[in-house]
């Protein structure tokens, strides 16, 4: 391959991560100076537009095999700025602006976990080559992409609850510091990078999809995405608490392995 060619499959990916950039800089300037609900909408309908160019980049990159360290620096930048700053400032200037000192924290510190979620997602994606690799069946913590369309998705379902949203601060707030939270725990989410098409991935898929379509057109298509998002919070959630069931049970047997023979002696 000739090396100009070469030289601009590199920067292809690139651009997309710069869109995504701009999708969520613009979405700042607009929340910021939102003086209508539709600059509110508008806003989230930007940072949907930065997921999009989010998921087409690695995509690129892959497919033309420009996979870099750079690229992946790049695209965390673009991930603080479009999934971090840009949905913590449009939840203020959209509800938590009436909560005064309080909002302002809480947003930055959504903010700032978003920060350390993407720092220790380059760490153990950078392998000791200093080249990324492949990620695997599982990701540690909540994706700064998926916490912001939770967010995003608050604004969208506001016209169809008639402004409910907007005007309960306290519980924008408490959704907020929930995502903080999952964003740097340790609980793993899933990749989907395993999937393989059989009788269980295709209900799963069927059901999602249906349950998505009914939700939109019974209520409203934000509700559907944010059904979806809810949904993989919860597998994590419920994946996440039966594999400390099961290291507590392994840990009591290890504790007292005899246990189960003097309980049926007793109970004999």
């Amino acid at each position: 391959m000739p090396t100009h060619l070469k030289k601009c499959l590199f920067i292809l990916p690139n651009l997309f991560t710069l869109s995504s950039i701009f999708c969520g800089y613009y979405a700042i300037e607009l929340s910021a100076k939102a003086q209508e609900p539709a600059r509110f909408d508008r806003a989230a309908l930007l940072i949907i537009f930065a997921m999009f160019f989010d998921i087409i980049d690695g995509r690129v990159a892959r497919l033309t095999r420009t996979q870099s360290a750079f690229g992946v620096q790049l695209d965390s930048l673009a991930d603080l700025i479009s999934f971090g700053v840009a949905p913590a400032i449009l939840l203020h200037y959209w509800s938590l602006q009436a909560l005064g000192t309080l909002g302002l924290v809480t947003s930055f510190i959504f903010v700032a976990c978003g920060a350390i979620r993407l720092a220790r997602f380059n760490v153990l994606a950078m392998g000791k080559s200093g080249q990324p690799h492949k990620p695997g069946k599982y990701i540690v913590g909540l994706p700064i992409p998926g916490a912001a369309g939770i967010l995003v998705s608050l604004v969208a379902t506001n016209h169809a609850t008639d402004g409910a949203l907007s005007e309960s601060p306290y519980a924008v707030l408490a959704i907020l510091v929930l995502l903080s939270a999952l964003m740097v725990s340790g609980i793993r989410f899933r990749s989907f990078k395993d999937l393989r098409l059989n009788v269980r991935t295709i209900s799963l898929f069927g059901v999602a999809v249906g349950s998505s379509i009914f939700l939109a057109v019974r209520l409203h298509i934000s509700f559907a995405i944010a059904w979806l998002l809810l949904s993989y919070v919860a597998i994590a959630l419920a994946e996440a608490t039966l594999r400390g069931m099961r290291r507590l049970r392994q840990r009591r047997h290890r504790v007292d392995p005899d246990s189960g023979l003097r309980d049926s002696h007793f109970t004999g």
